[in-house]
């Protein structure tokens, strides 16, 4: 999951044409990774991100998620998309999500689990408003937005561990691991993993004036 800064996604500032990064995504000390291409384009209006995974080495385990990633102002709030709602849902867990046009704030969109772990992440989404941005995809992704980085919630033990800091972070998912019942019960069903396989997805960007 590649970070992008918000000053990067400002249409203004690009010309037409096209700007491609490369890189692997990969656990330290570790043969498998992820080599993945970012290209970037423009119209003058709008940015469109297409970015290309090719996973290398032996991969053993799923992916947890197949995304990016990008921070936003601190006093950033308002959300708005079309997609499902209200509350989360992931692979095996949105039978209760409906369709339609949402809003929330951004700490409304945290689920208050007693140990925290992911939440708060609307599936099928066609289209998302945050910090400014219009965010447009297809096929549908999954959006959530945290005032704390997805490594802060994983090594949180208590909800008190979680401190807001100087940025919302914003995830656009191409791919959502099940979440499965093993605090009571199996792990998510073999249709609901996500594997480490060859993917191509798009997100645009477009400034909201």
């Amino acid at each position: 999951m590649q970070d992008l800064s918000a000053s990067a996604l400002r249409p203004g500032q690009h010309q037409p044409g096209t700007e491609s990064v490369r890189t692997r995504v990969a656990p330290a000390a570790r043969e498998a990774g992820l080599a993945t291409v970012y290209r970037w384009t423009s119209d003058g209006t709008r940015l469109k991100l297409t970015v290309s995974v090719t996973p290398e080495g032996d991969w053993r385990v799923p992916l947890p998620r197949l995304g990016i990633r990008f921070g936003l102002a601190g006093s950033t709030d308002r959300v708005r998309w079309f997609g499902g709602g209200p509350g989360e849902a992931y692979p095996d867990s949105r039978s209760a999500s409906m369709l339609g046009r949402w809003e929330s704030t951004v700490d409304e969109l945290q689920t208050p689990y007693v140990r925290p772990q992911e939440n708060g992440t609307p599936a099928d989404v066609r289209w998302a408003e945050i910090g400014g941005f219009r965010i447009e995809s297809d096929p549908e992704f999954w959006f959530s937005a945290r005032r704390w980085t997805n490594e802060q919630l994983d090594t949180a033990a208590h909800r008190t561990d979680l401190t807001a800091g100087d940025r919302v972070w914003a995830n656009l998912d191409h791919g959502q691991h099940g979440i499965g019942s093993q605090s009571c019960g199996p792990g998510p069903l073999p249709h609901h993993y996500l594997p480490a396989q060859p993917a191509e997805f798009c997100f645009y960007f477009l400034e909201i004036k």
